[in-house]
Order: C-alpha cells, then structure tokens, then sequence
C-alpha cells in the first residue's frame, strides 16, 4: 500500500535548505519515492493559520518510507536539516482502491 510523506516546511537559510533539498531528493528517489507536490502555492481553504510551504512525497509502503527516513544516507541530510529549515513531517498511510 502507498505511504506519503508529508511536510510542512519554515525555511532558516536558503543556502543551507538547497544543500538540504539536493541531498534529500537523491536519497528520496534512491528508496522509491517520488514528490507529489514540492513547494508550489497552497492556500488555506477553511481553518487554521496560513499555509507554509508544503512537500508531499510518495513511497511504495510505509516501511520503505521509514526506511528512507531511518538511512544512513538521509542521516546527511537531517544534519543540513537542523539548520536549514523548520519541519513537521507526518507519515499518512495510502488508501487501497478499488
């Protein structure tokens, strides 16, 4: 079953979130995923404060998507991260359809 992983993104420093960005989209296609939506406009429709910048990738399941986040090779990228940028990141499990 499809898994998504979705973030919620504040930028600190644009310099440190490029690096970031490069390194996680390499370790992100290397586990299967692929971006549904990456940064582009997003308005709040009903509820809550204003959108910040929103980040939707796809896995093949969620255990790939954990293992990507769990990798060796994404570790590089989350010592950018802590610099970079502000995140919520959620996991969100794929519906079977008919």
């Amino acid at each position: 079953m499809l898994a998504y992983v979705i973030f919620e993104v504040e930028v600190r420093d644009g310099e440190a979130m490029e690096a970031y960005r490069a390194l996680a989209a390499t370790t992100i296609a290397e586990y299967g995923g692929r971006y549904l939506a990456r940064a582009g406009a997003a308005e709040v429709v009903e509820g809550g404060p204003p959108p910040k910048t929103i980040i939707i990738v796809e896995f093949p399941s969620m255990a790939r998507a954990r293992e990507w986040y769990a990798s060796a090779e994404y570790a590089e990228a989350l010592k950018l991260r802590r610099t970079a940028l502000e995140r919520r990141l959620m996991f969100v499990e794929g519906v079977v359809s008919a």
